[in-house]
């Protein structure tokens, strides 16, 4: 079975207007009668499930209410106490599967209150207005330093800063966010929104955030060991897992996140080359992201492949449901097998699977782009080996984020911890991460008094 289609990537496929539509917010804002009566839905639970379900437990009922009640300043007080990068997780969470997956109104009128778009009403309305909703604790004299400024290194950072602690970020990129500035799709996050949250999470003070520097290249861990009171990794996953076929290096196969990031990137969306036939093969957020941009950017079909059914897919049914709703074609149990092309460019993607009568079906879906999106992985440059895990895949920490380094902490998705990979959890290991290294502080202050 072939699709065959004619075309090659390019850019500029749709006109500004079409680019600007594509590309607007896909979950505008609510207005405040809409929120005072989304509001109205809570019953304000006792020991909410809701609360439970969240990683960074939120008073999601306290929240609700003092927005029921007009005090928005409260309310965004309660999300960003727990949550200091609650603006953004109210954009990109699965709440699907977390807080509104856990709403008693579930189970009464299958409708949960909307938690997520009550989170960002009352997070915007106080960046918006640049409200003081915090003030640091007196100068403690101590330094930690954070390497990676994702949503982990925010966090903590964040944490210890109001605790009096100052903090220097060390970042690689010359913005900050990590994956909320680089890895997530545009039509998510508009308006810049990753750096007007990095700004507020800085205004409390204490932060300094250096960029352009690397663990292993610029920096090493010894010596930040050595100029700093405490050290926090929290370096993500840089490395891409490759389909290890040939033709990888051919002219239209890239990886997915490198396309995202060029879609984050552009001040112009249709300065962004596409295909016209696109092949993301994957079955996560960041294959869902890639799919639904390639369409948004132009393309003219767009297929997700992935090699199990959905119920193993990373990606929620939320997002799966969006990018078929926005034109991609999802094709499920199908292997890639291997890739095809001429002179040095990708023509299509060969695919093998299991038929239900038995035995195997091979087809080739014809392609001028090719994104990959099969995982991530640590890259442990300037780390030492007895770090990390047995496979070497992730850092070893304990419950608090503590590496067997004395002083050293790690959270995000570089650490092996419990929980998934969400920005939401990767917030929740920088908090406990720094609640920790303030309670060494504490004991450490205490034993020499």
């Amino acid at each position: 079975m072939a699709i065959k289609q004619t075309g090659d990537i390019a850019a500029q496929r749709l006109s500004p207007e079409q680019l600007s539509c594509e590309f607007s917010d896909i979950a505008p804002l609510l207005d405040a009668s809409a929120a005072a009566a989304a509001a109205s839905r809570c019953h304000y639970c006792y020991d909410a499930p809701c609360v439970n379900a969240c990683p960074t437990q939120i008073d999601i009922p306290g929240f609700i209410r003092k927005i029921g009640n007009g005090n928005l300043k409260g309310a965004a007080v309660d999300i960003l106490s727990a949550n200091p990068l609650g603006g953004m997780c109210a954009r990109v969470c699965p709440t699907e599967i977390l807080c509104e997956g856990a709403c008693v109104r579930n189970h009464q009128d299958a409708k949960p209150v909307a938690i997520g778009a009550l989170q960002r009403h009352a997070t915007d309305w106080a960046m918006e207005r640049g409200e003081a909703l915090f003030s640091r604790a007196r100068e403690t004299g101590r330094h930690v330093a954070v390497v990676g400024a994702g949503p982990a290194g925010l966090a903590c950072a964040h944490k210890l800063a109001l605790a009096g602690h100052a903090v220097t970020i060390y970042d690689a990129r010359e913005k900050a966010g990590g994956l909320n500035e680089y890895g997530i799709a545009a039509y998510k996050t508009v308006d810049d929104f990753a750096q007007r949250e990095v700004a507020w999470l800085c205004s409390v003070g204490g932060i300094t955030i250096r960029h352009g520097v690397s663990l292993g290249r610029d920096l090493e861990l010894d010596t930040l060991r050595k100029q700093h009171d405490a050290v926090f990794l929290a370096i993500g996953l840089t490395g891409v897992r490759a389909l290890a076929m040939e033709g990888e290096t051919m002219s239209g196969v890239m990886n997915a996140v490198d396309f995202i990031e060029q879609v984050r990137r552009a001040r112009d969306f249709g300065t962004v080359p596409v295909g016209r036939r696109v092949v993301v093969i994957g079955g996560g957020n960041t294959a869902v992201d890639a799919a639904v941009q390639s369409r948004k950017l132009g393309a003219t079909s767009v297929a997700m492949v992935y090699r199990r059914g959905v119920e193993s897919m990373s990606a929620t049914g939320a997002e799966r449901e969006f990018a078929q709703t926005s034109g991609v074609t999802l094709i499920t149990h199908a292997m890639p097998v291997r890739l095809i092309g001429e002179e040095g460019v990708v023509s299509g993607v060969e695919f093998e699977r299991t038929l239900s009568e038995g035995g195997l079906e091979r087809f080739v879906i014809e392609a001028d782009m090719v994104l990959k999106a099969i995982g991530q992985t640590l890259v442990p440059v300037g780390i030492e080996r007895d770090v990390l895990t047995l496979d070497g895949s992730r850092i070893a920490v304990d419950g608090d984020g503590q590496t067997s380094l004395a002083g050293v902490w790690a959270g995000g998705d570089c650490a092996a911890r419990a929980g998934i990979d969400l920005t939401v959890q990767a917030v929740q290991d920088g908090k406990r991460a720094a609640l920790a290294i303030d309670a060494t502080f504490a004991r450490t202050a205490a034993k020499a008094a």
